[in-house]
């Protein structure tokens, strides 16, 4: 959710039922503070690093017995090996 300081927006997407979630604070929150340093308005910013964090999420290795990692390069591999 984001207070703007006229109205709330909601930043949302489907549940995905994983253990592999480690990092993703930090992960959102870098990528949010990446796209304001390269001119991205607020709410933009924030809906692509959700995207972005969300695909991080889906093709997350699979790796570890816990909260195993994201994969943070998702979008790289993806074009270069297809989906």
């Amino acid at each position: 959710m984001l207070w703007d300081g006229k109205e709330w927006v909601e930043f949302s997407a489907p549940r995905l039922a994983t253990r592999h979630t480690h990092g993703t604070g930090c992960t959102y929150s870098a990528a949010i503070a990446t796209l304001l340093a390269r001119g991205k308005p607020l709410r933009e910013a924030i809906q692509e690093a959700k995207e972005y964090l969300t695909g991080a999420i889906r093709h997350a290795p699979g790796i570890g017995s816990g909260h195993g990692p994201l994969h943070h390069f998702w979008r790289f591999d993806r074009e270069v090996w297809g989906p």
